[in-house]
C-alpha cells in the first residue's frame, strides 16, 4: 500500500498531532492510535485512521493531499 510516508510516520509516532488542529479535541485524545487500514471495497484505500481507545468513540479518517486536485472533495462525497 503506497501512502504519504512522512505523514504516516508522524501520525504513527504522535497520533495526538491531529487533535492539535481541532477546536474541540476529544477528552481521550492522548489514547488514540493511528493505523493504515483498507476498506472492504475494491481498491479504496485511505492514508490512515485515528482509532479511539475504546469502542463507541469517534473515529477520524485521515487523507493527506500533496497536489492540487479540484475534484478531491466531490469524489470523496460520492463514495
Amino acid at each position: 500500500m503506497r501512502r504519504d510516508t512522512i505523514f504516516y510516520q508522524l501520525f504513527q509516532q504522535s497520533p495526538t498531532l491531529l487533535f492539535e488542529l481541532l477546536p474541540q479535541p476529544p477528552a481521550n485524545a492522548d489514547r488514540y492510535t493511528f493505523e493504515a487500514v483498507e476498506v472492504k471495497e475494491t481498491g479504496f484505500r485511505m492514508d490512515g485512521v485515528f482509532l479511539p481507545p475504546e469502542r463507541g468513540g469517534i473515529v477520524y479518517f485521515g487523507e493527506v493531499q500533496f497536489q492540487v486536485d479540484e475534484l478531491l472533495y466531490e469524489r470523496m462525497k460520492s463514495r
